[in-house]
Protein backbone atom coordinates (compact mmCIF):
# COMPACT_ATOMS: atom_id res chain seq x y z
CA UNK A 1 0.00 0.00 0.00
CA UNK A 2 1.41 3.37 -1.03
CA UNK A 3 0.49 7.08 -1.02
CA UNK A 4 -1.64 8.04 -4.01
CA UNK A 5 0.91 10.63 -5.06
CA UNK A 6 3.48 7.89 -5.64
CA UNK A 7 1.08 5.96 -7.90
CA UNK A 8 -0.43 8.84 -9.87
CA UNK A 9 1.40 12.02 -10.83
CA UNK A 10 -1.66 14.24 -10.78
CA UNK A 11 -3.16 16.68 -11.07
CA UNK A 12 -4.48 16.86 -7.50
CA UNK A 13 -6.39 19.53 -5.61
CA UNK A 14 -7.15 19.70 -1.89
CA UNK A 15 -10.68 20.52 -0.81
CA UNK A 16 -12.32 20.19 2.60
CA UNK A 17 -9.14 18.54 3.85
CA UNK A 18 -9.21 15.78 1.21
CA UNK A 19 -6.67 15.43 -1.59
CA UNK A 20 -8.66 14.82 -4.78
CA UNK A 21 -7.22 13.36 -7.97
CA UNK A 22 -8.62 14.33 -11.34
CA UNK A 23 -7.92 14.58 -15.07
CA UNK A 24 -8.75 17.41 -17.41
CA UNK A 25 -9.04 18.05 -21.14
CA UNK A 26 -9.67 21.31 -22.99
CA UNK A 27 -9.00 24.89 -21.92
CA UNK A 28 -12.10 26.75 -23.07
CA UNK A 29 -15.82 26.33 -23.45
CA UNK A 30 -18.60 25.30 -21.09
CA UNK A 31 -17.62 22.84 -18.33
CA UNK A 32 -18.44 19.14 -18.13
CA UNK A 33 -17.68 17.15 -14.97
CA UNK A 34 -17.39 13.35 -15.27
CA UNK A 35 -17.93 11.08 -12.24
CA UNK A 36 -17.04 7.39 -12.36
CA UNK A 37 -18.65 4.45 -10.65
CA UNK A 38 -17.50 1.90 -8.09
CA UNK A 39 -13.84 0.87 -8.49
CA UNK A 40 -13.48 3.16 -11.51
CA UNK A 41 -10.52 5.55 -11.74
CA UNK A 42 -10.92 8.69 -13.82
CA UNK A 43 -8.87 6.86 -16.46
CA UNK A 44 -12.12 5.29 -17.69
CA UNK A 45 -12.90 8.64 -19.37
CA UNK A 46 -9.62 8.77 -21.30
CA UNK A 47 -11.39 8.53 -24.67
CA UNK A 48 -14.66 10.35 -23.96
CA UNK A 49 -12.91 13.29 -22.25
CA UNK A 50 -10.81 14.33 -25.28
CA UNK A 51 -13.81 13.92 -27.61
CA UNK A 52 -15.87 16.33 -25.50
CA UNK A 53 -12.93 18.74 -25.30
CA UNK A 54 -12.45 18.73 -29.08
CA UNK A 55 -16.11 19.69 -29.39
CA UNK A 56 -15.43 22.86 -27.40
CA UNK A 57 -15.75 22.02 -23.72
CA UNK A 58 -13.59 22.14 -20.61
CA UNK A 59 -13.78 18.61 -19.24
CA UNK A 60 -12.91 17.38 -15.74
CA UNK A 61 -12.97 13.75 -14.56
CA UNK A 62 -12.95 13.47 -10.76
CA UNK A 63 -11.92 10.43 -8.70
CA UNK A 64 -14.63 9.96 -6.06
CA UNK A 65 -13.03 8.41 -2.95
CA UNK A 66 -12.49 5.61 -2.09
CA UNK A 67 -11.82 5.00 -5.79
CA UNK A 68 -9.13 6.18 -8.16
CA UNK A 69 -6.30 8.15 -6.57
CA UNK A 70 -8.20 10.50 -4.26
CA UNK A 71 -7.39 10.34 -0.56
CA UNK A 72 -9.28 7.65 1.39
CA UNK A 73 -11.08 9.98 3.77
CA UNK A 74 -14.74 9.23 4.46
CA UNK A 75 -17.54 9.11 5.18
CA UNK A 76 -18.56 7.62 1.84
CA UNK A 77 -22.01 9.14 1.60
CA UNK A 78 -23.89 11.22 -0.96
CA UNK A 79 -23.64 14.25 1.31
CA UNK A 80 -19.87 13.94 1.64
CA UNK A 81 -19.34 13.23 -2.05
CA UNK A 82 -21.47 16.26 -2.92
CA UNK A 83 -19.39 18.40 -0.58
CA UNK A 84 -16.19 17.23 -2.27
CA UNK A 85 -17.66 17.86 -5.71
CA UNK A 86 -18.73 21.37 -4.77
CA UNK A 87 -15.34 22.13 -3.21
CA UNK A 88 -13.63 20.80 -6.34
CA UNK A 89 -15.72 23.11 -8.52
CA UNK A 90 -14.91 26.11 -6.33
CA UNK A 91 -11.17 25.44 -6.40
CA UNK A 92 -11.11 25.06 -10.18
CA UNK A 93 -13.63 27.86 -10.78
CA UNK A 94 -16.10 25.57 -12.49
CA UNK A 95 -19.55 27.17 -12.78
CA UNK A 96 -22.82 25.57 -13.87
CA UNK A 97 -21.36 22.37 -15.31
CA UNK A 98 -23.12 19.51 -16.99
CA UNK A 99 -22.48 16.60 -14.64
CA UNK A 100 -22.19 13.10 -16.09
CA UNK A 101 -22.35 10.30 -13.53
CA UNK A 102 -21.60 6.69 -14.41
CA UNK A 103 -23.10 3.84 -12.34
CA UNK A 104 -22.54 4.83 -8.67
CA UNK A 105 -21.65 8.34 -9.89
CA UNK A 106 -25.15 8.71 -11.33
CA UNK A 107 -26.52 9.01 -7.79
CA UNK A 108 -24.02 11.76 -6.97
CA UNK A 109 -24.86 13.66 -10.16
CA UNK A 110 -28.60 13.44 -9.50
CA UNK A 111 -28.20 14.41 -5.83
CA UNK A 112 -26.20 17.49 -6.82
CA UNK A 113 -28.85 18.49 -9.35
CA UNK A 114 -31.52 18.15 -6.66
CA UNK A 115 -29.59 20.10 -4.04
CA UNK A 116 -28.33 22.93 -6.23
CA UNK A 117 -30.50 23.22 -9.34
CA UNK A 118 -29.33 26.76 -10.08
CA UNK A 119 -25.67 25.68 -10.06
CA UNK A 120 -26.04 22.71 -12.43
CA UNK A 121 -26.74 23.10 -16.16
CA UNK A 122 -27.79 19.50 -16.63
CA UNK A 123 -27.34 15.93 -15.44
CA UNK A 124 -26.57 12.78 -17.42
CA UNK A 125 -27.10 9.39 -15.76
CA UNK A 126 -24.93 6.88 -17.63
CA UNK A 127 -25.42 3.15 -16.93
CA UNK A 128 -26.81 3.94 -13.50
CA UNK A 129 -30.28 4.24 -11.98
CA UNK A 130 -29.09 6.61 -9.16
CA UNK A 131 -30.77 4.41 -6.52
CA UNK A 132 -29.29 3.21 -3.24
CA UNK A 133 -28.21 -0.42 -3.17
CA UNK A 134 -27.54 -2.70 -0.20
CA UNK A 135 -26.98 -1.30 3.26
CA UNK A 136 -27.46 -2.53 6.80
CA UNK A 137 -24.98 -5.30 6.07
CA UNK A 138 -22.85 -5.09 9.17
CA UNK A 139 -22.34 -8.84 8.92
CA UNK A 140 -20.25 -8.23 5.80
CA UNK A 141 -17.69 -6.36 7.87
CA UNK A 142 -17.82 -9.02 10.57
CA UNK A 143 -16.93 -11.70 8.03
CA UNK A 144 -14.02 -9.72 6.60
CA UNK A 145 -11.90 -9.84 9.74
CA UNK A 146 -8.15 -9.67 10.20
CA UNK A 147 -6.06 -11.38 8.96
CA UNK A 148 -8.23 -12.98 6.29
CA UNK A 149 -9.67 -9.80 4.80
CA UNK A 150 -6.27 -8.27 4.09
CA UNK A 151 -4.97 -11.46 2.49
CA UNK A 152 -8.06 -11.96 0.31
CA UNK A 153 -8.12 -8.28 -0.62
CA UNK A 154 -4.55 -8.39 -1.90
CA UNK A 155 -5.15 -11.58 -3.88
CA UNK A 156 -8.38 -10.39 -5.49
CA UNK A 157 -7.29 -6.85 -6.36
CA UNK A 158 -3.90 -7.96 -7.67
CA UNK A 159 -5.08 -10.82 -9.85
CA UNK A 160 -5.20 -10.15 -13.58
CA UNK A 161 -7.50 -13.15 -13.98
CA UNK A 162 -10.06 -11.95 -11.40
CA UNK A 163 -10.00 -8.31 -12.47
CA UNK A 164 -10.23 -9.38 -16.12
CA UNK A 165 -13.20 -11.62 -15.32
CA UNK A 166 -15.04 -8.72 -13.62
CA UNK A 167 -14.35 -6.48 -16.62
CA UNK A 168 -15.56 -9.10 -19.07
CA UNK A 169 -18.78 -9.56 -17.10
CA UNK A 170 -19.42 -5.80 -17.14
CA UNK A 171 -18.36 -5.32 -20.75
CA UNK A 172 -21.21 -7.00 -22.55
CA UNK A 173 -21.50 -9.81 -25.10
CA UNK A 174 -18.23 -9.24 -26.99
CA UNK A 175 -15.42 -8.28 -24.57
CA UNK A 176 -12.01 -7.79 -26.17
CA UNK A 177 -8.81 -9.31 -24.80
CA UNK A 178 -7.61 -6.92 -22.09
CA UNK A 179 -3.97 -5.89 -22.18
CA UNK A 180 -1.82 -5.94 -19.08
CA UNK A 181 -1.73 -2.13 -19.24
CA UNK A 182 -5.54 -1.90 -19.18
CA UNK A 183 -5.83 -4.30 -16.23
CA UNK A 184 -3.18 -2.27 -14.39
CA UNK A 185 -5.30 0.88 -14.74
CA UNK A 186 -7.98 -0.82 -12.63
CA UNK A 187 -5.67 -2.68 -10.24
CA UNK A 188 -3.23 0.11 -9.35
CA UNK A 189 -5.73 2.31 -7.43
CA UNK A 190 -6.35 -0.59 -5.04
CA UNK A 191 -2.78 -0.07 -3.81
CA UNK A 192 -3.56 3.42 -2.46
CA UNK A 193 -3.14 3.67 1.33
CA UNK A 194 -6.37 2.96 3.19
CA UNK A 195 -8.32 1.44 0.30
CA UNK A 196 -8.88 -1.92 1.99
CA UNK A 197 -10.44 -0.34 5.08
CA UNK A 198 -12.44 2.16 3.01
CA UNK A 199 -13.99 -0.55 0.84
CA UNK A 200 -14.85 -2.55 3.93
CA UNK A 201 -16.71 0.49 5.28
CA UNK A 202 -18.51 1.06 1.99
CA UNK A 203 -19.52 -2.60 1.68
CA UNK A 204 -21.07 -2.56 5.14
CA UNK A 205 -23.09 0.58 4.49
CA UNK A 206 -24.15 -0.21 0.93
CA UNK A 207 -23.97 1.97 -2.17
CA UNK A 208 -25.48 5.40 -1.42
CA UNK A 209 -28.18 6.69 -3.71
CA UNK A 210 -31.59 8.29 -3.95
CA UNK A 211 -35.15 6.98 -3.89
CA UNK A 212 -37.45 7.15 -6.90
CA UNK A 213 -39.69 9.75 -5.20
CA UNK A 214 -36.57 11.87 -4.65
CA UNK A 215 -35.60 11.45 -8.30
CA UNK A 216 -39.02 12.74 -9.31
CA UNK A 217 -38.06 16.07 -7.74
CA UNK A 218 -35.11 16.59 -10.09
CA UNK A 219 -36.01 19.54 -12.30
CA UNK A 220 -32.74 20.38 -14.05
CA UNK A 221 -32.40 19.12 -17.65
CA UNK A 222 -31.54 15.42 -17.53
CA UNK A 223 -30.67 12.52 -19.76
CA UNK A 224 -30.69 8.79 -18.98
CA UNK A 225 -28.17 6.84 -21.07
CA UNK A 226 -27.66 3.10 -20.91
CA UNK A 227 -25.63 0.52 -22.77
CA UNK A 228 -28.10 -1.59 -24.75
CA UNK A 229 -26.39 -4.77 -23.49
CA UNK A 230 -25.90 -3.68 -19.88
CA UNK A 231 -26.34 -6.67 -17.56
CA UNK A 232 -25.23 -4.88 -14.38
CA UNK A 233 -28.13 -2.39 -14.27
CA UNK A 234 -31.26 -3.89 -15.77
CA UNK A 235 -33.19 -2.24 -18.57
CA UNK A 236 -36.26 -2.30 -16.29
CA UNK A 237 -34.42 -0.20 -13.68
CA UNK A 238 -33.26 2.18 -16.39
CA UNK A 239 -36.79 2.63 -17.69
CA UNK A 240 -38.14 3.15 -14.17
CA UNK A 241 -35.53 5.84 -13.47
CA UNK A 242 -36.28 7.56 -16.77
CA UNK A 243 -40.00 7.47 -15.96
CA UNK A 244 -39.38 8.96 -12.51
CA UNK A 245 -37.39 11.75 -14.17
CA UNK A 246 -40.08 12.28 -16.82
CA UNK A 247 -37.66 11.65 -19.63
CA UNK A 248 -36.86 8.80 -21.98
CA UNK A 249 -34.19 6.14 -21.80
CA UNK A 250 -31.61 6.42 -24.58
CA UNK A 251 -29.73 3.23 -25.47
CA UNK A 252 -26.13 3.04 -26.68
CA UNK A 253 -25.90 0.20 -29.18
CA UNK A 254 -23.02 -2.23 -28.79
CA UNK A 255 -22.28 -1.28 -25.18
CA UNK A 256 -22.70 -3.09 -21.88
CA UNK A 257 -22.17 -1.45 -18.49
CA UNK A 258 -18.97 0.40 -19.44
CA UNK A 259 -20.34 2.52 -22.27
CA UNK A 260 -17.55 5.12 -22.11
CA UNK A 261 -14.95 2.40 -22.76
CA UNK A 262 -16.94 0.19 -25.12
CA UNK A 263 -18.49 2.91 -27.29
CA UNK A 264 -16.67 6.16 -26.47
CA UNK A 265 -17.62 7.86 -29.73
CA UNK A 266 -21.33 7.18 -29.37
CA UNK A 267 -21.27 8.01 -25.66
CA UNK A 268 -19.61 11.37 -26.34
CA UNK A 269 -22.01 12.00 -29.22
CA UNK A 270 -25.05 11.45 -26.98
CA UNK A 271 -23.66 13.75 -24.28
CA UNK A 272 -22.85 16.45 -26.84
CA UNK A 273 -26.33 16.18 -28.32
CA UNK A 274 -27.78 16.74 -24.86
CA UNK A 275 -25.58 19.80 -24.34
CA UNK A 276 -26.60 21.25 -27.70
CA UNK A 277 -30.26 20.89 -26.73
CA UNK A 278 -29.57 22.80 -23.52
CA UNK A 279 -28.35 25.72 -25.60
CA UNK A 280 -31.54 25.67 -27.63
Amino acid sequence: MRPATSLYHGPFVRTDGTLLAYRTWGTRGSPVVLLGGAAEPSWVWHEVGPLLARAGHRVYALDLPPFGYSERRGPYTLTHWRGLLEGFERRLRITRPVIVGHSLGAGVAAAEGLARPREVSGVVLLDGDALAFGGNNGWVSDLLVYPYYTAVYRIVTGSDWIVGRVLRNAWGPNPPPFSRATLAEFERPFRVDGTDAALKQLAAGGIPGLTRPELAGLKVPRLVLRGADDTVDSSADGRATAAALHTRLVAIAGAGHLSMLEQPGMTAQRILGFIRRLRG
